[in-house]
């Protein structure tokens, strides 16, 4: 993870979010594929979370798109929006590998099959990936 962002970290992040939300609902039309005999219950979970995914990467752009035409220039109430939904990116992606880690533990489909047991793994740690990524950011 390169620095060169300077004082301008919530940008960073809002850029880091916009790739992993992007592929965090990607990982989730992944697992329903592979796993495709995937517990009703559990697909429907997976469902909801894609939507959510999709609905957090849309408000990212929306706040990228709020610097780029403000040149960077946010008042402190923008600021403050932009670390709520920082947090609550955070906080849906540990909620997500929650998700995967029951799914993990009590999938027949998933334990019966290590190709989608080391898939679903590969995108947990994706996920953990993202969340130290956004905390490393925010504490500089």
């Amino acid at each position: 993870m390169r620095f060169y962002y300077g004082e301008k970290n919530l940008h960073r992040v809002l850029d880091e979010m916009e790739f992993w939300k992007h592929q965090e609902a990607e990982h989730t039309v992944v697992i329903r594929e592979v796993a495709s005999d995937l517990e009703p219950a559990f697909v429907c979970r997976l469902q909801q979370f894609e939507r959510a995914f999709q609905q957090t990467e849309g408000l990212t752009v929306r706040y990228i798109e709020t610097i780029i035409r403000s040149k960077g220039d946010i008042g402190p109430d923008m600021q403050q929006q932009i670390m709520e939904l920082i947090r609550f990116a955070i906080c849906q992606s540990q909620q997500f590998i929650l998700l995967l880690n029951q799914i993990l533990a009590e999938s027949a489909a998933v334990q019966n099959n290590s190709v989608v047991s080391t898939v679903v793994n590969h995108i947990r740690r994706e996920s953990e990936y993202f969340i130290g990524i956004a905390q490393t950011i925010l504490s500089c």
